[in-house]
C-alpha cells in the first residue's frame, strides 16, 4: 500500500484559507446588501449579491468603526475586501475594510448632507435673499459660452428688452475643474461690480453633471454675493445647491432671462396708443366743424345783395376767427396733454429707479464691507485662541516632554502587545526623527 499524504478537515480548510488569501490579497467588489446582521461584539454580517450569484461578507469592527455608510438591504454598495475561509465550516467569504454607497446613491446621500448643514446655517433663509432689480440695465451670465443655456438667455433679453447689456462670464459647467471655473467668474463679476444681477447655471443633466453648482463653496461664495444672483440650473425637476442660496430660483435657463427682464414692449404699445388717441381726437374734431363751415358757405352763396354779402363776408371773418382760436385752443390743449404725457413718462423712466436702486447696492455693499472686516476680525481671534489650545494638546508637545509612539507595518498605532508578534518591523517617532526596529520577544500583559 502506498503512502499517501492523508488530510486532515481542519488541514485543508486551513491551507485553501492560505492559497486564497496570497492568491487575492486585496479587491474591489460592488453589489447590492442583503441579509445584514449587526452582531452584539460590534462585527457586521451580510451577503453581496448581484443577478446571478452572492458572497459572504464579515466587516470586523475595528474596519467598520470608520464606515461612511451602515449597511442596509437592498442598499448597493462598493467595498474593499480580501478573500479568506471560515475554517471551522469551511465556507469562503469576504473580510471588508472599506464599504461606501455605489453610484449615484453616494451622490444623493452627500447632496442631502450637505444641504441640511447649508440649511442648518441659515443659508436658504428666505429673509437674507436679495429682490432683484425692476429695471436693471446690465445683465451677468456665468455659463459655458458655447451651450443651449446662453443662447437661449440671449434669444429671450433680445425679445422682451433688446436695450439690456448682456455680459458673459465664460467657464465649464461640467467636470473635475467646473465648480472652481464657476468660483473664479463669479469672484470676477463681483470684483468688476459690472452688471445689476447674476444668472448662473446650465441645461439639463445627469446628477453626476450638474454636480459642480453643488459644490459648498460655490454655494456660500453665492450666498455672500452682494450682487443679486438667478441660479437656472438643469430642467425644471433639476435641483441643485445654488438653487436653495440664490436669491430667486428659475426652473430653465430662459425662465431666469425672463425673471431679470423687463417688458419694453409693453411700454412703446402704450405711447403709440396715445399717439393714436390724439390723431382720432383730432380728426374728429376737424370733422365736427367741418360741416358748420359748409352751411355759411351755402347762405353766402344765396345772399346776392352787396351789403348782405358784405355782411355775411363778416360774419364769416369772424366765424373763421373764432375757429381759428378753437384750433389754436384746442392744439395748445392738446400740446399740453402731450407734454403732460412726457413728462409722466419720463417720471416712470427706469433710470431714475436705476439710479436709486444704485445707491442703495452701493449702502448695502458699504455695510457688507463693514460686516465682513468684523466676521475676520472675529474669525482671526477665534483661530488665535483655537491654535493655543491645539497646541496644548498636540501629540507633538507629549513626544517633547520624552515619549514616543510605534506604529506597525500597516502604520496603524500599536496601543497592545497583543498586535505585534516576533519579527513584525516597527517605526517608532520621537520628538525628533524616528527609528525602525524588529520584534525579538513580546511579552502579553
Amino acid at each position: 500500500m502506498q503512502n499517501h499524504d492523508i488530510y486532515t478537515v481542519s488541514r485543508l480548510n486551513s491551507e485553501v484559507r492560505l492559497t486564497l488569501e496570497l492568491q487575492f490579497q486585496q479587491l474591489w467588489l460592488v453589489g447590492e446588501v442583503s441579509n445584514f446582521v449587526a452582531a452584539a461584539s460590534g462585527h457586521w454580517y451580510f451577503s453581496l449579491k448581484d443577478q446571478a450569484a452572492q458572497v459572504k461578507v464579515a466587516m470586523f469592527k475595528q474596519a467598520n468603526r470608520n464606515a461612511l455608510v451602515r449597511p442596509q438591504n437592498g442598499q448597493q454598495v462598493l467595498i474593499r475586501a480580501r478573500i479568506s475561509v471560515y475554517e471551522p465550516r469551511g465556507e469562503y467569504q469576504l473580510l471588508a475594510e472599506f464599504i461606501e454607497p455605489a453610484g449615484d446613491g453616494l451622490l444623493k446621500q452627500q447632496f442631502e448632507q450637505l444641504k441640511a448643514k447649508l440649511a442648518a446655517e441659515g443659508l436658504f433663509a428666505e429673509e437674507r435673499k436679495k429682490a432683484l432689480p425692476a429695471q436693471p440695465r446690465t445683465i451677468g451670465v456665468i455659463t459655458s459660452p458655447t451651450g443651449a443655456a446662453v443662447r437661449d438667455i440671449i434669444s429671450v433679453l433680445k425679445r422682451r428688452a433688446p436695450a439690456l447689456e448682456v455680459i458673459i462670464y465664460p467657464c465649464q459647467v461640467q467636470g473635475e475643474t467646473a465648480a472652481a471655473q464657476l468660483r473664479a467668474m463669479l469672484s470676477t463679476a463681483i470684483r468688476r461690480n459690472e452688471v445689476d444681477v447674476l444668472i448662473i447655471g446650465r441645461g439639463g443633466g445627469s446628477l453626476e453633471d450638474l454636480w459642480c453648482f453643488n459644490d459648498e463653496i460655490l454655494a456660500r461664495a453665492i450666498a455672500a454675493c452682494p450682487i443679486p444672483i438667478v441660479s437656472a440650473v438643469g430642467h425644471e425637476i433639476d435641483f441643485a445647491l445654488t438653487d436653495f442660496v440664490a436669491d430667486v430660483r428659475a426652473p430653465t435657463p430662459s425662465a431666469a432671462a425672463e425673471l431679470v427682464s423687463p417688458d419694453q414692449s409693453q411700454h412703446l404699445l402704450t405711447l403709440q396708443q396715445l399717439a393714436l388717441r390724439l390723431a382720432r381726437a383730432q380728426r374728429l374734431y376737424l370733422q365736427r366743424l367741418a360741416p358748420k363751415l359748409s352751411q355759411l358757405q351755402q347762405r353766402l352763396q344765396h345772399l346776392h345783395p352787396q351789403r348782405r354779402l358784405e355782411q355775411q363776408q363778416q360774419r364769416l371773418d369772424e366765424l373763421q376767427l373764432r375757429l381759428q382760436r378753437v384750433m389754436q385752443q384746442q392744439l395748445q390743449h392738446a400740446k399740453r396733454q402731450h407734454s403732460y404725457l412726457q413728462q409722466s413718462l419720463q417720471h416712470l423712466s427706469p433710470a431714475k429707479m436705476v439710479k436709486q436702486q444704485q445707491g442703495l447696492l452701493q449702502q448695502l455693499a458699504r455695510r457688507l464691507e463693514h460686516a465682513q472686516q468684523q466676521q475676520l476680525k472675529q474669525g482671526q481671534q477665534q483661530l488665535m485662541r483655537l491654535s493655543a489650545q491645539l497646541h496644548t494638546v498636540s501629540p507633538l508637545a507629549t513626544l517633547a516632554r520624552g515619549y514616543s509612539i510605534s506604529f506597525n507595518a500597516q502604520q496603524q498605532a500599536i496601543t497592545r502587545a497583543a498586535q505585534l508578534s516576533v519579527g513584525d518591523s516597527v517605526s517608532t517617532q520621537l520628538a525628533e526623527g524616528q527609528f525602525t526596529a524588529i520584534v525579538t520577544e513580546v511579552q502579553k500583559g
